[in-house]
């Protein structure tokens, strides 16, 4: 008896019994942050340990709270569901409270990913805090 399943079961399935918990594979299968902001304020990029890569897209209004992010990312299932969180938690925010995220602020939201993965997401928090940085000293200093 063949039994069908979708391909986005089969991930879950797979990324479960690979350790990545509820949280942190819905944000994977979702990618609701992935692509790029055409009019973007800043773009920076980052390569991780790994090989990794990944640009982040920043859209900061005039009183710098940060409206939108985008990720682009050539890598794994931890890089971008690390990066989808690190979205939801900077998006309206300022770039000052944004830079305070940090990795186990990420974590806590995916609840849990091999430890294999782990650089994953510091990746995603380095390449956010990166454009951050640059767009506060190129625009606000």
């Amino acid at each position: 008896m063949v039994t069908e399943i979708t391909i986005s079961d089969a991930e879950r399935k797979m990324l479960s019994e690979a350790g990545y918990g509820d949280p942190a594979i819905n944000y994977y299968l979702e990618k609701k942050y992935m692509g790029y902001i055409e009019d973007a304020d800043k773009i920076s990029q980052k390569i991780g340990s790994c090989g990794d890569i990944m640009k982040v897209y920043l859209k900061i209004d005039e009183n710098h709270i940060i409206n939108d992010a985008r990720y682009e990312i050539t890598g794994c299932a931890g890089a971008i569901a690390a990066a989808m969180v690190t979205v939801d938690l900077v998006k309206g925010k300022t770039i000052d409270e944004a830079l305070k995220i940090n990795d186990g602020d990420i974590f806590k939201v995916l609840e849990n990913i091999p430890e294999k993965k782990h650089h994953c997401i510091q990746l995603a928090v380095k390449t956010m805090h990166k454009g951050l940085k640059e767009y506060k000293t190129e625009k606000i200093l």
